[in-house]
């Protein structure tokens, strides 16, 4: 498989890994791929079609819900990461932001952010430097560190869940489905913050999500995935122009119009991937 272009250095590569649940179910088949230091990449594909499997495979979160990778291999940094624990992988500084905007309810904002830096041991001067730069990021958060967590809005949580993730200064940062559920001007405040991390901090970003047109509006490289196997990929720019990816993921006809819901009915049967 061709390296993405971007930074020569490959900080990610996932290779033809399977990955089976309770011994039996099996999600991810033979699923490639590799994100290169500082680049943004997409990772897409409908409900079902195993995303989230595959960042939990990276991020070591597969043993809690007995799930296993059978076979290929992960590397981070050029080390081997198949099967590794959670709090691993988060040391080496590989940091997932799971779906769901899952924050402590019942601590505040500041205090959320600061629990991310549990793992760190580079010292108090930096973790308070990286503190202060992550609410240059997020104005909006700056303005509510004392109110609780469970007090803030649908966006405002992904806003903590992704500065906690920041915390660690990971040198990847794994985010899933960050725009469900929210409004769309959120949405585009999320993905926008998405982009300035990753020019201004430089961490490189791998992100799940079914908003097709936004996440590859972000990234410089996409991977497609339908039933557990990767089945496109490319340059960002180059996948938003493909009529397949235009019509199967973004609802457009070749005219530019959008599809009817008659017709959506009948988009698997005639994927030409498929």
């Amino acid at each position: 498989m061709d390296t993405p272009p971007g930074n020569d250095r490959l900080l990610l590569e996932v290779n033809n890994i399977e990955v089976v649940y309770n011994d039996i179910i099996q999600v991810l088949r033979g699923v490639s791929l590799q994100v290169s230091a500082g680049q943004v990449v997409a990772l897409l594909g409908t409900n079902g079609a195993g995303k989230t499997t595959t960042l939990r495979a990276i991020s070591g979160l597969l043993k809690p819900e007995n799930g296993v990778v059978k076979d290929g291999f992960i590397r981070f940094e050029g080390q081997d990461v198949t099967n590794f624990l959670g709090t691993a992988v988060v040391r080496l500084g590989a940091v997932m932001v799971p779906e769901g905007r899952r924050v402590f309810k019942h601590l505040t904002v500041d205090e959320n952010i600061r629990v991310g830096a549990i793992t760190r041991t580079d010292g108090a001067g930096a973790v308070r430097a990286d503190r202060s730069r992550i609410y240059d990021l997020f104005p909006r958060l700056a303005n509510i560190t004392n109110r609780l967590a469970g007090y803030c809005s649908g966006g405002e949580q992904q806003m903590i869940a992704i500065a906690r993730a920041l915390m660690s200064a990971p040198r990847m940062l794994m985010l899933d489905e960050p725009s469900l559920g929210l409004a769309p001007l959120l949405v585009r405040e999320i993905f926008d913050n998405v982009r300035h991390i990753n020019q201004v901090l430089g961490t490189t970003i791998l992100v799940v999500e079914q908003n097709a047109k936004i996440a590859l509006d972000i990234s410089d490289y996409a991977y497609i995935m339908e039933s557990g196997k990767i089945v496109l990929e490319g340059a960002s720019a180059q996948l938003k122009r493909n009529p397949d990816v235009k019509e199967f993921y973004m609802g457009l006809t070749e005219s530019g119009g959008r599809k009817s819901f008659k017709e959506v009915k009948s988009y698997k049967r005639r994927k030409r991937w498929m």
